[in-house]
């Protein structure tokens, strides 16, 4: 199996489970693992993870566990595909996922002690505050020089 747009999460599953319109299951065998496919109404979907890819279970028993606690216990399989040989399959969106999650923990360390650094500040008694009326002058004298470049170079 591979990523489709004909995929089904969790919560989904569940709902659906639980009215009792799931009207059959079947397991496929992989490379190194077992995925599922609900069939419900006139639809087929494979059970995907959260980021829409197609869940594949390592062990067929955890798959078991797993659709028994969603309340199906009858199931098709399909081992055609099945390799107990291969042991991992690396996904090919690892190594972005990963950087983007070192990104993020990164900025969120960093947006964090800006905050931190912001509190302290504001809660100094020794801070010099400047008013708005302050602020709003110097961003008017410095929009109008602003201006006075730009029609001058315009010219």
């Amino acid at each position: 199996m591979t990523t489709t747009a004909e995929t089904i999460d969790h919560a989904t599953l569940e709902h659906l489970a639980g009215a009792g319109a799931i009207r059959g299951a079947s397991v496929v065998g992989h490379p190194g693992g077992w995925g599922v496919v609900f069939q419900y109404g006139t639809t087929e979907r494979a059970l995907a993870v959260k980021r829409g890819q197609v869940r594949i279970f390592k062990k067929f028993d955890t798959l078991v566990v797993y659709l028994k606690q969603i309340g199906i216990e009858t199931f098709k399989t399909d081992t055609r595909q099945f390799d107990p040989t291969v042991t991992h399959v690396k996904r090919a969106d690892t190594s972005q996922r990963m950087r983007k999650a070192h990104e993020a923990a990164a900025h969120d360390t960093w947006f964090r002690t800006q905050v931190e650094h912001g509190i302290k500040e504001a809660d100094d008694p020794n801070t010099q505050w400047v008013s708005n009326e302050a602020v709003k002058a110097t961003s008017a004298k410095l929009r109008a020089a602003w201006a006075k470049k730009a029609q001058a170079a315009a010219a």
